[in-house]
């Protein structure tokens, strides 16, 4: 028997995660991982090569990314998510909340921007597009946070809570819309947040915390909702195979505790990355200084000085 229209047998057995980890590509998302690795690593060679450098860390960090989306779109747990809400829970919430932070800190924009080559005068290649995009509106709005935190919102209550989920859950065209939705909305949401590409958007970090704070509350209300829910809420996941051996409810239940659960962890990922980052942009702004005191003889200290000894001469001059 069929699950949806996939093509995939509905009698798997009970769910271990060394189950769920088995090997089981779906062919866009692993051409899509493979491309993603490609391009970056040409990227990274072709900098190398012209002798310019590019941090390892952010090699890594695009690495992991890229390995996090194959985690669970070209394993098991993508079978297993088709019939157990608490497993596809797990896809969405690493799709769409740890590997979009993940790959940002890899700078693949600034990568490209830096890698690609410069087009002659009059044309337009690849980078003179890419440039073009960054500054178009439509990245402007799309990135704009009276945009990203509505859709992020959206997401998860207007999916999940309308007969559109169970449409898209229906065939394998519309799974890898979802999934490629979920990703999508995760980027643009942490783009202006984590900062580290250029974009239209540079708030000051106080700023991205409030706008960071400002989606967070809502993932954890949505996992409250399944969590206290008396009945299966969701069509595709009511009536799960025999073979998995789980309640409908109790399933549903462990996938609203982990919607609740993960909203904590971009929040203390995207935290510790703002808090090292306005840390590194504080130290640049004290070299620059520095550097200028070194070149003008520290003329505003001096000048400094000058006004506390005006001041204290007058107070004298009182006296």
């Amino acid at each position: 028997m069929d699950h949806s229209g996939h093509g995939m047998t509905m009698d798997l057995p009970p769910f271990t995660l060394g189950r769920g980890l088995e090997l089981s590509p779906e062919p866009f998302f692993l051409v899509g991982c493979l491309v993603a690795l490609g391009l970056y690593g040409w990227g990274v060679v072709r900098l190398r090569r012209r002798g310019d450098a590019w941090p390892v860390s952010r090699t890594v960090m695009f690495t992991v990314g890229v390995l996090s989306v194959a985690l669970v779109m070209c394993t098991r747990l993508n079978d297993y998510g088709m019939v157990m809400f608490s497993v596809h829970m797990v896809q969405h919430m690493v799709i769409s909340m740890l590997s979009p932070i993940v790959l940002l800190l890899g700078a693949p924009i600034t990568l490209a921007l830096r890698a690609l080559p410069v087009a002659g005068r009059g044309r337009s290649g690849p980078r003179e597009l890419l440039l073009k995009l960054l500054h178009s509106r439509y990245i402007r709005v799309v990135t704009h946070p009276a945009f990203t935190i509505p859709l992020f919102i959206a997401s998860l209550y207007g999916l999940y809570f309308t007969p559109l989920f169970d449409f898209l859950m229906g065939s394998t065209l519309g799974h890898l819309a979802m999934m490629v939705h979920f990703l999508a909305v995760g980027l643009v949401f942490f783009w202006p947040i984590m900062g580290v590409d250029p974009g239209p958007h540079r708030p000051g970090y106080v700023m991205r915390m409030l706008e960071l704070f400002a989606g967070m509350p809502f993932h954890a209300f949505f996992g409250i909702a399944l969590m206290m829910a008396s009945e299966p809420m969701i069509g595709t996941y009511s009536s799960p195979p025999a073979s998995l051996g789980i309640d409908a409810l109790a399933d549903q239940n462990a996938a609203g505790g982990i919607a609740w659960a993960f909203s904590e962890i971009p929040s203390v990922l995207v935290l510790i990355a703002l808090v090292f980052q306005w840390y590194r942009s504080e130290q640049r702004v004290a070299k620059r200084r520095d550097r200028a005191a070194d070149r003008d003889g520290d003329k505003e200290l001096e000048a400094y000085n000058a006004y506390l000894a005006s001041l204290q001469a007058r107070g004298n001059r009182a006296g």
